[in-house]
């Protein structure tokens, strides 16, 4: 593992994840969504958004996480990983976690109200065209993550 790229919806656990591998693989980890809202609380346009992205995916060691947002560009980070990590969590459990970490967050809050996230479907079509270049981990509940977890600490 060099290039990770960590999926799932909002509250799923993404960065805690990543946080977690950085430190056990010795990667550097980009927290997206942090880099995505500007400061006047509106969404980085479209075309930035995905040279923002293909940019931190030049480096050779990283870990990027990230909701999957109004308009996530996930061809711009998808061909460069060699190893996807998918949280495939029931909606339920994100959208309380994630919740519950984000009172203080209002551009959260606004994103959580006006936009219906994206389905989890649509990521794993866009991740089925590299998993032949990409080793892919499915995790569907918190067991599979602290398992997975557990064999890179």
């Amino acid at each position: 593992m060099r290039r990770v790229v960590v999926l799932g919806r909002g509250g799923a656990g993404k960065s805690t994840l990543a946080v977690d591998l950085g430190a056990a693989l010795g990667l550097e980890v980009v927290e997206l969504d942090k880099l995505f809202w500007r400061p006047d609380l509106r969404p980085t346009p479209k075309d930035r958004w995905a040279a923002t992205q293909r940019g931190l995916c030049a480096g050779e060691r990283w870990v990027l996480d990230g909701d999957l947002g109004p308009y996530d560009v996930l061809a711009a980070r998808l061909p460069a990983a060699d190893t996807v990590v998918v949280l495939d969590f029931a909606l339920w459990r994100c959208a309380w976690r994630a919740l519950r970490r984000s009172r203080e967050n209002r551009a959260f809050w606004h994103w959580l109200v006006t936009y219906r996230r994206r389905g989890l479907p649509a990521v794993m079509a866009a991740v089925a065209e590299h998993a032949n270049r990409a080793e892919l981990h499915v995790l569907r509940n918190p067991r599979a993550v602290e398992r997975f977890r557990r064999r890179w600490r």
